[in-house]
């Protein structure tokens, strides 16, 4: 479930990836994730990177679990914030009835196609009853390298919509948009807010 190219690409990269987070207006998607919480939820942050949404969400009262699976994020993220972040990959995750709720803003893009269900699956599992699930991905079809070397798989949206139902959630909200990756290609994007059933 772990492509080690493109965590390579990121821990090279970090500093790269940081100049284009840096500075980032609020993201009102994730103020309104954090609103559907108490404080003191749970909340898994799950490809964190630099952990900017991770602190934002801490900053508003949450428990945040940030993982990444590089290395160089981990330690940059911990360096910046202080935030306990722990290196994890996707098939590292096997917790149960844990997590009010599961932020995974553009990492599963990474994931194998073959690979999401069962990564779905596993968040379904570790979310607690009526739990929130964000899922930011890419808009596209089949898969591909950037220019990099990252792997990204493209759905399209009905094609997430039944991954997420399949996994136990259902969907809430649906955002659309379009914005430029760090490898500077504008590529359109959808997230997905589900609930767990």
């Amino acid at each position: 479930m772990t492509d080690q190219k493109t965590i390579g690409v990121y821990n090279r990269q970090v500093e790269r990836y940081l100049k284009m987070v840096d500075g980032l207006e609020e993201d009102p998607i994730l103020m309104c994730f954090i609103d559907r919480f108490k404080a003191s939820d749970c909340i898994l942050d799950l490809g964190c990177g630099p952990a900017h949404a991770a602190a934002v969400m801490r900053d508003k009262g949450l428990l945040v679990d940030p993982v990444d699976a590089a290395a160089e994020m981990v330690k940059l993220a911990n360096e910046k914030f202080t935030i306990n972040a722990r290196q994890t990959n996707f098939s590292d995750i096997d917790a149960t009835d844990l997590y009010h709720g599961v932020w995974a803003n553009f990492s599963l893009l990474h994931a194998h196609t073959k690979d999401l269900g069962f990564i779905l699956l596993a968040l379904h599992r570790a979310l607690k009853p009526k739990g929130f699930l964000h899922l930011g991905m890419k808009l596209g079809q089949g898969s591909q390298r950037d220019r990099y070397g990252r792997y990204y798989a493209y759905y399209s949206q009905a094609e997430l919509e039944d991954h997420v139902n399949n996994a136990g959630f259902t969907v809430k909200k649906i955002d659309l948009g379009t914005a430029e990756g760090m490898a500077g290609d504008m590529e359109p994007w959808i997230a997905l807010t589900g609930l767990a059933r």
